[in-house]
């Protein structure tokens, strides 16, 4: 059972999770919008800083049991990983879910397996079999057939972190939510191939749930450690120092606070939930709007060193003034940049008229958000060296090492405490 699947979409969660079934002997056909995605991964090698990942890519590809293609082949099972962003007013955007539908829809077979991995507001699940009954009204779905239908639909959101996707893909325990049990029987059994941990079966509405509410909790932490930064701010407080007293205690574990929330779930996912309940859902949306502030704080604080640095010399203009930003992804040490804060902030100092010295260490070239501006990208010794103000705005682990250094720099934000 389940010799040929199909991933459909070969992102950051596509990719891995289409190589590790490869390389546990399952044929994996992989299906991208991007040409140069395809090329790129028929070349055995991948588009995408992750640990350990092209070694695996390029043993499956050689080996035949994985290749890419931007057509859909027909295959037993299914997985289906595209973005899921939200539109204007913060309402879930599930083109993406739609289209990949549309583009699986020709080649579905009786007894086919089609799981939605996409991190999803609650009922996608459905409208994604919806969508693919209305393009293939010769099959049965479990929306009006159960488990007797002739497509089998699940709901198996991803939950790792960048950075250790491959182990977390193996070990973490998954939550499996079919629209019908026999969905989520088949569901187990594919995903078992590779996961070591735990496969929990519910219903689908609430294995989207489940995702959305993980991110969540994780948005509502932060919010409080951010909150609590700029609190300690106002009071010349050490946030961090404080942070750690407080965790001493043995029902206390505080986050740390940083220059917002980024990536495409924990930055995202909140929302999904606040657009199906927005009444009830108060606590969610307030700590959504603490994070989403944070990147002005911190511009904030950068305008007021500027100031500063022009107050010292009248005779510069802010075109002379260099900025350091340190970190330019959505967390440390991957490459990154969805909704990143600090891509964000590097933006806005641009926008000032300033001059942007970025560090970015895991990327070759500055994204299209900063073409026009003046940024440009620096090695870490030279953007120290040159900067009238430096703002460390992501915890790599390159900047770790910086020690004395951000010690003798006059105008320093540092807001990831390092």
């Amino acid at each position: 059972m389940f010799d040929r699947i199909s991933m459909i979409g070969l992102g950051y969660i596509g990719l891995p999770t289409a190589a590790l079934f490869a390389a546990h002997g399952v044929r994996v056909i992989g299906v991208d919008v991007s040409q140069r995605v395809v090329d790129t991964i028929n070349a055995g090698k991948i588009h995408l800083v992750e640990p350990d990942l092209d070694g695996v890519v390029h043993n499956v590809v050689n080996k035949g049991l994985l290749h890419a293609t931007l057509v859909p082949e027909p295959a037993e099972a299914f997985i289906i990983a595209v973005p899921t962003p939200f539109k204007d007013a913060y309402e879930p955007d599930l083109s993406y879910i739609a289209s990949a539908a549309r583009m699986i829809a020709p080649v579905l077979e009786p007894g086919n397996l089609v799981i939605l991995e996409s991190t999803s507001p609650i009922g996608a699940t459905e409208q994604m079999a919806a969508w693919l009954a209305e393009a293939r009204p010769d099959l049965t779905f479990p929306q009006d057939a159960g488990g007797d239908a002739d497509i089998h639909i699940a709901h198996c959101p991803e939950r790792v972190l960048p950075g250790q996707v491959l182990t977390e893909l193996v070990h973490n325990d998954r939550i499996i939510g079919g629209m019908s049990q026999r969905a989520s029987e088949l569901a187990v059994a594919l995903y078992k191939k590779v996961v070591r941990g735990e496969c929990v079966i519910t219903d689908a509405r609430t294995a989207e749930m489940c995702k959305l509410t993980e991110n969540s909790s994780r948005d509502v932490q932060i919010a409080f450690a951010n909150e609590l930064s700029i609190i300690c701010e106002r009071f010349s407080i050490d946030v961090w120092e404080l942070i750690a007293l407080a965790n001493r205690h043995p029902r206390v574990n505080i986050l740390q606070p940083g220059a917002g929330v980024g990536g495409h779930c924990i930055a995202v996912d909140p929302w999904f939930i606040v657009s199906s309940a927005p009444d009830e859902a108060r606590l969610i949306r307030t700590a959504r709007e603490v994070n989403d502030a944070k990147p002005d704080w911190v511009l904030h604080k950068g305008k007021e060193a500027i100031m500063d640095a022009l107050a010292a010399d009248p005779s510069r203009a802010m075109a002379d003034i260099k900025v350091a930003c340190l970190g330019l992804a959505f967390k440390p040490d991957i490459d990154d940049l969805r909704e990143s804060p600090a891509l964000q902030i590097t933006s806005q100092f641009g926008v000032l008229g300033c001059q942007v010295l970025a560090v970015e260490p895991h990327i070759d070239a500055l994204p299209e958000g900063l073409a026009g501006l003046p940024v440009t990208l620096a090695s870490l010794e030279d953007a120290i060296a040159q900067a009238d103000v430096v703002c460390v705005l992501v915890r790599h682990s390159v900047f770790s090492a910086l020690g004395d250094k951000l010690a003798d720099v006059k105008r320093l934000i540092n807001v990831v405490g390092l």
